[in-house]
């Protein structure tokens, strides 16, 4: 007799690490035909071996072995009672002893016979131990999407072994939910099965629609289909009347039920979710070529009834409810988040989290924020809340552990000071703020150790950076990285993203390539999967052992001296931008979305290659775009002599047009902030809020903002770390090339950062002082009367030197003002002096 036990087939034996004594395996399949690809060499190497097998047969269906199999059936009649069934298979195993196979039928029909999933599942949990215990294999079916959770939830918990098998017309694909006491690193991923080996699937787009083709239980119909459609949608995707009058035009009946099917809890899904589901079936009705081009979503919701439902069972309620009086908004909320990210949530709640869980396997995804005032029109809460990747590795109680704190966190960013200074300034305290969560798989493809999409970025469908007059602003933007988008929708580090405006992608701002491989991204963010985290680094090192990937897709090698010598990738974009119908993608999808909401949209996505030529494009999130003033505005030529110009910028400038008088300048050295130690940065950065605070109180009512480097950084030897709540009052930032000669400011377009700018209809430029027509009158900064010390009092006078403030009044004189003109459209800014008669005849 052989010691050595398998599943007959080598290659799954590897995937699985092994088949142990004691191992029940459940199978979930979607025909008996697929379960007896499995059941028909297992059996085979159970008579090889030596050892008995015994074949239970019970069900209608056609029986999976033949009476000259070798094997011993025993006929059983399920309608002979529980008892009596359980009990005769208990005969069988006691006489034929320890070290047996079993092979049982599907064991659905059961639940039909005794007219109860609770039934099948209590003999699952009385049958399954006792083969344990008799150091047994034993192969079980069950019919995927029959049964409820009184039975699933049983044999899950109590198997040691779940696997999931899907058929895509001629291939199978298995995807093992649960192995117990084993792992490896792709054993929970989905597998492809061909010539008896059992491959992982590495891209999120295969994965995704291997998975989402697999039909749903239908929910039970109350009243007519247009009225259970119509509650359904109020129930669980938005009550927004905007909202509700394209979601009633575009959704069907088929996308409502999968959204209730992937629900976690009770309420609603959220704006980010809500904004996500619209604008995919926008684009599958107006533009059907993209029913395919689309990857599939097969994201999971967790319900805002959920979040308020923690925080009572928590004790947070009333702590939260000091947050929508204006007067103490601020009030306990260090001690409300201290016990969200301490809390527990009911085991109903984590039970449906871990069947989530199982349905990802190892694959990666992110936690994001969806509250309910998320992503509609007029606020976008841009970076206010947080979204958490879960790489997802390791055993399932650490991947729970790390889910369960990823939505914790997320629980107690709604607490944090910038999302209630943000609700506050927009006046949305006393409203119903329920945090609702959309759980998506990361887009991307799996390369040794490392997971991340091909491309990311975000779109515009206005432009408002035209820094040609080649650029048409309506016909969109795009700023795309290479790997994950966190890049460009955050503001890290020294380094850069690709803009491209959809009319003239090939068209750049900078004027050589010399200059577009200073200025090229680098450095790329990915999932290290050994490593169970984000993180970042450059661009080659992470895709240098990558034969897969179609490199010269995405980035042009550098020949030249300046290189160094060898030949390198510089990510370019180049052959992407030229040679495919990505762009013609994006502004199709801009266009369409823009046309149907009436408005401009901002959206994220990602993209990913198949092979060298197809792709998928998959759309993360669109939201009403806050751009005011999108109309052209005529401004005035000035001729201004040389005594009188203050700041001259030609280069990035992001905003309405404008010609305004500047009633206060700020003004931050960048010589003496260039010598600063690094907290001193931060103190600067503390006072500079201050400053802004007092901007309304004290009569400036238009305040700029000028300093070296790039404001909101997180980096302080980049620029100057404010947050955006002590810049919110400001009306013009400018962004000065002086911290190093190798750092310029970033044109942030689609990030977090620029979005609030925009929203608030703050001016952003950037000033090259070295370059040709742009110019800094350093002396007159310098020169200027400094309040720094009579606007904050006890300040230290070494401040003085680093932080410049005057009024307008203080300089220009009574009859006299500081002018501002920004032109967008034109790509230039002029500060200067002139008479009051200059502003007042316009």
């Amino acid at each position: 007799m052989s010691t050595q036990l398998t599943t007959g087939l080598p290659g799954l034996d590897r995937t699985l690490k092994g088949v142990i004594t004691g191992d029940n395996i459940v199978w979930r399949v979607d025909s008996i035909d697929d379960y007896r690809v499995f059941a028909t060499p297992y059996a085979q190497a159970a008579l090889r071996s030596g050892r008995p097998l015994v074949y239970f047969r019970f069900a209608p269906h056609p029986p999976l072995l033949d009476q000259n199999a070798g094997a011993e059936i025993v006929e059983l009649n399920p309608r002979d009672g529980f008892e009596s069934f359980l009990g005769t298979i208990h005969l069988v195993i006691e006489r034929t002893g320890r070290g047996a196979y079993y092979l049982f039928d599907s064991l659905s029909g059961l639940a039909v016979d005794w007219y109860s999933d609770s039934m099948l599942g209590s003999f699952f949990m009385l049958t399954c131990p006792y083969l344990f215990d008799m150091e047994t294999i034993a192969y079980f079916a069950l019919a995927r999407n029959q049964h409820s959770p009184d039975a699933i939830d049983p044999i899950s918990s109590t198997t040691q072994i779940l696997l999931d098998v899907y058929r895509r017309q001629e291939d199978l694909y298995l995807h093992p939910i649960k192995v117990q006491h084993r792992y490896s690193p792709t054993m929970n991923m989905l597998h492809h099965y061909r010539d008896g080996e059992f491959k992982p699937v590495t891209s999120s787009a295969v994965t995704a629609e291997i998975l989402v083709s697999q039909p749903d239980v239908p929910l039970p119909v109350l009243g007519t289909p247009r009225e259970q459609f119509n509650r359904n949608l109020r129930m669980t995707v938005s009550r927004d009347p905007q909202m509700l009058t394209l979601l009633e035009q575009y959704l069907d009946c088929d996308e409502l039920s999968n959204i209730r099917q992937r629900l976690i809890g009770t309420g609603l899904i959220g704006g980010k979710a809500v904004g996500m589901i619209l604008a995919r079936a926008i684009l599958k009705t107006h533009q059907p070529h993209f029913r395919t081009l689309l990857e599939q979503h097969d994201s999971f919701y967790v319900g805002s009834d959920v979040f308020y439902s923690f925080l009572v069972r928590n004790g947070i309620w009333w702590l939260r409810q000091k947050q929508r009086n204006p007067e103490t908004f601020l009030e306990g909320s260090e001690e409300a988040r201290r016990r969200i990210l301490t809390g527990a949530f009911p085991d109903s709640i984590v039970r449906q989290f871990e069947r989530m869980l199982d349905y990802f396997g190892q694959s990666p995804f992110i936690v994001r924020s969806s509250s309910l005032l998320e992503d509609n029109y007029g606020n976008s809460f841009a970076g206010k809340y947080d979204s958490i990747f879960c790489v997802n590795q390791g055993p399932r109680e650490r991947r729970l552990e790390n889910f369960l704190a990823a939505v914790r966190s997320i629980y107690a960013s709604a607490m944090s000071e910038r999302a209630l200074r943000y609700r506050a300034r927009r006046g949305l305290l006393d409203k119903d703020e329920q945090m609702s969560l959309l759980v998506m798989r990361v887009s991307g493809c799996m390369s040794g150790r490392y997971f991340y999409p091909h491309v990311a970025g975000v779109g515009f469908s206005f432009n408002p950076y035209a820094w040609s007059e080649t650029i048409d602003p309506r016909a969109g933007v795009m700023r795309i990285v290479f790997g994950l988008g966190t890049r460009a929708v955050d503001r890290t580090d020294d380094d850069y993203t690709r803009l491209v405006a959809l009319n003239a992608p090939e068209r750049r701002p900078e004027s050589s390539f010399d200059e577009v491989c200073q200025y090229a991204q680098h450095r790329m963010d990915y999932l290290d999967l050994e490593a169970n985290q984000l993180v970042s680094g450059y661009f080659t090192d992470v895709t240098r052992d990558d034969r897969e990937l179609p490199v010269e897709m995405f980035a042009t090698e550098d020949r030249s001296e300046g290189g160094g010598g060898a030949s390198h990738w510089v990510l370019t974009f180049d052959r992407l931008l030229k040679q495919t119908d990505f762009v013609k993608d994006c502004r199709a999808m801009l266009e369409t979305l823009e046309q149907v909401y009436h408005n401009p949209v901002d959206i994220e996505f990602t993209a990913n290659f198949l092979d060298d030529e197809q792709y998928k494009i998959n759309l993360l999130q669109c939201r009403p775009l806050q751009v005011k003033g999108l109309e052209t505005i005529r401004l005035p030529e000035f001729n201004i002599p040389d005594a009188d110009r203050i700041i001259e910028a030609r280069g990035a400038v992001i905003g309405q047009s404008r010609l305004i008088s500047l009633d206060r300048l700020v003004y931050v050295v960048p010589e003496t902030y260039a010598r600063l130690p690094m907290r001193d940065r931060y103190e600067v950065a503390r006072l500079i809020g201050r400053i802004n605070f007092l901007g309304s109180t004290t009569g400036a009512q238009h305040l700029a903002l000028i300093g070296p480097g790039r404001w909101g950084t997180r980096s302080p030897e980049l620029g100057v770390p404010v947050n955006y709540a002590e810049i919110n009052r400001v009306n013009v930032l400018c962004e000065m090339v002086m911290m190093h000669e190798h750092l310029i400011p970033d044109a942030s377009l689609g990030t977090h950062f620029l979005n609030e700018l925009v929203e608030m209809d703050m001016l952003y430029l950037a000033l090259f002082p070295q370059r040709e027509r742009n110019f800094l009158n350093h002396d007159f900064f310098l020169c200027a009367p400094n309040r720094l010390r009579s606007l904050i009092e006890g300040i230290e006078s070494r401040w003085e030197d680093v932080i410049r403030v005057f009024n307008a009044a203080d300089v220009a004189g009574q009859n006299r003002k500081i002018a501002l003109s920004a032109d967008a459209r034109e790509q230039k800014v002029l500060c200067f002096l002139c008479d009051n008669s200059v502003l007042t005849s316009l």
